[in-house]
């Protein structure tokens, strides 16, 4: 069976800053750079990736790979509409010129936005059906995170998803994946259904670390070991994203409609019974602090963690707020905060040298509600940021980061790891690059959401979520939306979405 494979990956948070260029997925940061053709399985191999999963069941299922294109850029706002064009008609082209192909997979994100389209996935998925015509299975790999449509859902055949978060499955989604197709080719296409939650859910509390999240995914596992025809997933949305169909849904397919259309139900119960738990508590960054140095000052061997998830990367944001410093400096703290990306800071110390002094304004230009941050500050480590990340959630992925520095501002113990290129704060490896042990810590701060849990939950004594200034808005009752359709309510205990303007002023 010749299988065509490629991928398309962008998470859109509508209300970033700066846009996707084509540029962005050309280079590469924190995974691979695009790539056509048979270079594709190496350039992704032993990387924590759908992919690179997919690739690797491959040859047991007798699967022979005809390489598509494949592509990804960090979180940011919309895909502009150069890169979706050139990169989704490639795609549809080169699988329309595959020759003769079994079937079709593609490694997706599915909460993809465009300056043109609300829909990425769904515009691109149309395209590469009409390639390849109506009877040649076509199937994807999500993210958790998805914003799966009724588009994405009527042109796969199959949508599979990650089933955690941090994404520590993403190869192994890809495997999943893989298998089902195998037993569409076998079987023929299954029954679909799919279903929509009324209420959003924040991304700080969709970790399936704990409950409420935990326990939904059992029951998912569950109810398919109950029945090996069913394919099942939870997707929990991506709130930051003003589009209609915004939300978590969840996608059953299975031997007949019936089977899809109990199974999706059941999983939505699970859902429902539960939806006051997919909520949690903020601090604002002076609370943070002040919280982290008492922790702190009680558990000596271990680090406190607080997540500046307002400034996450891998949620839009361009990792370079001053919200969380600031109060780090204020409050004197004995802390690290990473990655801060300012690639002119960077460059300054690395002028100067380690032992050097700089003096600049660090930071708060990416954020329209922020200011740079006048600091004075001395160059303890250097580094040209090519590494491995050896975390749950990078693992095997090449750091490509530009130059990169540990500072300590003057007259404080606060530390900040300074890189060129944004990525977030979720492997550890990011701080051993300049010598910073993150177990050996007092405090660290982390620009990232949940994705940094994988690798430093188990060294953290204390976990702390700061809702500093920034793009990546927490919690979705605060966010501006105008796109959403009426009836949602901003959260399981939120305010319902009325439509025809702003949700709040």
């Amino acid at each position: 069976m010749r299988i065509a494979i490629g991928g398309f990956m962008h998470e859109t948070n509508t209300f970033a800053p700066s846009m996707a260029t084509y540029e962005m997925f050309e280079r590469a940061d924190s995974w691979p750079a695009l790539v056509e053709g048979d270079g594709m399985a190496e350039a992704t191999a032993g990387v924590n990736i759908s992919i690179a999963g997919f690739v690797e069941a491959a040859p047991a299922l007798g699967f022979e790979l005809a390489p598509l294109l494949w592509c990804n850029a960090g979180p940011s706002a919309h895909v502009t509409d150069d890169a979706f064009e050139r990169i989704s008609t490639r795609i549809a082209d080169l699988a329309q010129q595959a020759g003769t192909i079994d079937a079709v997979y593609l490694d997706l994100h599915g909460a993809m936005v465009t300056e043109s389209f609300e829909d990425g996935e769904g515009e691109l998925l149309a395209r590469v059906r009409a390639a390849i015509g109506p009877d040649i299975p076509l199937i994807a790999s999500l993210d958790l995170h998805a914003n799966v449509t009724e588009a994405m859902v009527r042109h796969a055949d199959a949508l599979v998803g990650f089933r955690t978060y941090p994404h520590v499955d993403m190869a192994e989604t890809g495997a999943r994946t893989a298998h089902l197709l195998k037993r569409i080719l076998a079987e023929g296409k299954p029954a679909k259904a799919m279903r929509r939650t009324d209420f959003l859910v924040s991304i700080n509390w969709q970790c399936t670390l704990v409950d409420p999240a935990k326990a939904v995914y059992g029951e998912l596992a569950a109810l398919e070991s109950a029945d090996p025809s069913l394919s099942l997933s939870f997707l929990q949305g991506f709130p930051p994203a003003d589009i209609a169909e915004c939300g978590p849904s969840v996608i059953a397919y299975g031997r007949d409609q019936a089977a899809a259309d109990n199974a999706a139900d059941a999983l939505m119960a699970a859902i429902t019974s539960r939806q006051d738990q997919f909520d949690g508590d903020y601090r604002d960054p002076e609370a943070a602090t002040a919280t982290a140095m008492q922790l702190a000052a009680a558990n000596p061997g271990n680090p406190i963690v607080i997540a500046d998830t307002q400034d996450n990367p891998g949620g839009g944001g361009d990792g370079d707020t001053t919200g969380m410093l600031r109060a780090l400096v204020a409050a004197k703290a004995d802390a690290v905060l990473g990655l801060m990306i300012d690639a002119d800071a960077a460059a300054a110390a690395h002028k100067v040298g380690i032992g050097g002094t700089i003096e600049l304004s660090l930071g708060g230009r990416s954020w329209h509600e922020d200011t740079p941050f006048p600091i004075r500050a001395t160059v303890e480590k250097l580094g040209d940021g090519q590494f491995t990340c050896t975390g749950g959630f990078y693992m095997g992925s090449n750091m490509q980061l530009g130059e990169m520095a540990l500072i300590r501002i003057a007259d404080t113990p606060t530390r900040v790891v300074i890189a060129s290129k944004k990525v977030q704060a979720a492997d550890q490896e990011m701080f051993r690059h300049l010598c910073v042990e993150p177990a050996d810590e007092r405090i660290l701060v982390l620009k990232s959401s949940v994705h940094f849990r994988a690798d430093f939950e188990p060294i953290a004594a204390d976990v702390l979520v700061a809702r500093a200034p920034g793009p990546v808005i927490a919690d979705p009752a605060d966010l501006p939306y105008t796109r959403l359709r009426p009836g949602v309510r901003l959260g399981p205990k939120g305010p319902v979405y009325g439509g025809g303007g702003p949700s709040k002023p």
